[in-house]
């Protein structure tokens, strides 16, 4: 397994799994170190937003280069990906990632879990029901499903 934070140069060549989802800092889990051990023994390459060296007092705006880097990984990263899983924290309002859901919710590629609690599971659910998305409860639901998408994915290549 080889992981790539964010903004790491997107140097791909095997399969590819993006950790969207919940991150604000303080607030959510740290899920994608969770996710990362869970599948450690996979040959793919992990896509991880969460980066060490983020800082909060970056203006949010595309005129700062920071952010504006930060956002382009991000959607290069999940259309390069073969798979995208979406973690909602129950403890976040997590708007960008109900943003995410919207953008890939299409693309036949997606593991999203929702627990109890998340404060717009309801739309979540009826996203993922419309659109055909594979959703979980838990993470280690989520793992689950993830090694069964990427059986899927290899199955194709």
């Amino acid at each position: 397994m080889r992981v790539i934070q964010a903004p790491n140069k997107l140097d791909i060549s095997d399969v590819s799994i993006f950790l969207a989802g919940s991150i604000e800092m303080g607030a959510a889990i740290n899920w994608q170190t969770y996710v990362i051990e869970k599948l450690k023994d996979l040959d793919v390459t992990i896509l991880n937003p969460r980066r060490d060296d983020w800082d909060n007092s970056w203006v949010q705006s595309i005129d700062n280069a920071q952010f504006r880097e930060q956002v382009k990984w991000e959607l290069e990263a999940m259309e390069r990906a073969d798979a995208i899983v979406i973690y909602f924290d129950k403890d976040t309002k997590s708007p960008i990632t109900l943003l995410e859901l919207g953008l890939f919710a299409r693309s036949g590629n997606l593991v999203v879990c929702c627990p109890e609690g998340f404060w717009r599971k309801g739309n979540v659910d009826i996203v993922c029901r419309s659109y055909g998305v594979t959703q979980v409860e838990t993470l280690d639901d989520m793992v689950d499903g993830l090694r069964k998408l990427f059986s899927e994915v290899l199955k194709r290549e």
